[in-house]
């Protein structure tokens, strides 16, 4: 008994520890060289030379060192973290497995709990722990709107910067100053990079993989090719904001036709488990069937996997690609 104690306190020392060491924030100056470093070190390897840059840190996927070693022996969560930083959010990617684990196991007790049968626990548990993974999707696609919709105006100011003189360095410059959020953090990023060193090329792609939008790619296709082969850049601006206010104009056009099927598709993505609540309120027993009887959690979890997927197609059906 007693050795079991002390391995059950060992335990939780050791998982206690381990949660404050991972939740510990590095401080601000940190993060800035930790993020001009990470610019150098993709330069490094998108270049066709190389610089002779051993001593550049690898990225911190975790404030654990153990778990940052096994986590830098998988691509996935290098993709994961580059996920992480088009969506905005200040964690690591550690973190976020760390919290969608504990979300689901608890889930999955309370669940258990409730004395439900298998595999509704289990469905319970891995929808509640996909729930952060969701968040950061959705913050993720509602930055990367913002910054489309603003974009247009970033280019009309820095189409003003280059006409009256100004270096197109100090064009990002004014852009991350006077323009609304998440363009002014992206280009003043940008910004410091190249007055960090990094050439203007590389800063500009390390741009084009932080905001994955097609307009952003046109416009650093744009000004590359005008800096090897010259012309009228405020004109190549000019010409590229007025297509992306344009295609807007479209989008919006799109979404006023498309209202009534939108809402549709909600109605009917949401009736189901509405209904279902209802009726579990109203008349319990009537639903209880369905949790007493062997075939009722089967009948459950294949209904959920129709349900999900039917409500996966409505979606794309009613959101068109403009």
């Amino acid at each position: 008994m007693a050795l079991l104690v002390a391995l059950i306190t060992f335990i939780i020392v050791t998982t206690i520890v381990a949660l404050i060491l991972m939740f510990s924030a590095v401080t601000k100056d940190q993060e800035v060289v930790r993020r001009r470093i990470e610019s150098v070190r993709k330069a490094e390897k998108r270049g066709t030379h190389s610089l002779d840059l051993d001593l550049v840190r690898d990225e911190l996927l975790s404030g654990v060192p153990l778990i940052n070693r096994l986590m830098l022996r998988w691509s996935w969560s290098t993709r994961f973290h580059t996920y992480l930083v088009q969506s905005g959010l200040k964690i690591k990617p550690a973190k976020v497995i760390l919290i969608s684990g504990v979300v689901a196991v608890l889930s999955y007790l309370i669940a258990s709990y409730y004395n439900l049968r298998f595999p509704i626990p289990a469905v319970t548990g891995l929808a509640c722990g996909a729930i952060p993974f969701g968040i950061i999707a959705w913050k993720r696609n509602h930055r990367l709107r913002q910054f489309e919709e603003h974009f247009p105006e970033a280019l009309d100011l820095l189409g003003r910067a280059v006409r009256a003189g100004h270096a197109f360095t100090t064009g990002l410059e004014m852009i991350a100053k006077e323009s609304p959020e998440p363009i002014a953090s992206e280009f003043r990023t940008t910004f410091e990079e190249q007055n960090f060193g990094l050439p203007l090329r590389d800063a500009m792609l390390n741009l084009a993989e932080r905001v994955p939008l097609v307009d952003v790619r046109f416009f650093i296709t744009a000004l590359l090719i005008q800096k090897e082969t010259g012309g009228n850049l405020a004109e190549i601006l000019d010409g590229l904001a007025r297509v992306i206010r344009d295609r807007f104009r479209i989008y919006r056009d799109v979404q006023t036709r498309t209202a009534q099927g939108r809402l549709t598709a909600l109605i009917l993505i949401s009736l189901p488990p509405i209904m279902f609540l209802i009726l579990r309120v109203v008349n319990r027993d009537y639903v209880q069937v369905l949790f007493d009887d062997p075939l009722g959690p089967t009948i459950l979890a294949i209904t959920l996997g129709m349900q999900i997927v039917g409500s996966f197609l409505l979606w794309k059906i009613i959101h068109i690609k403009v």
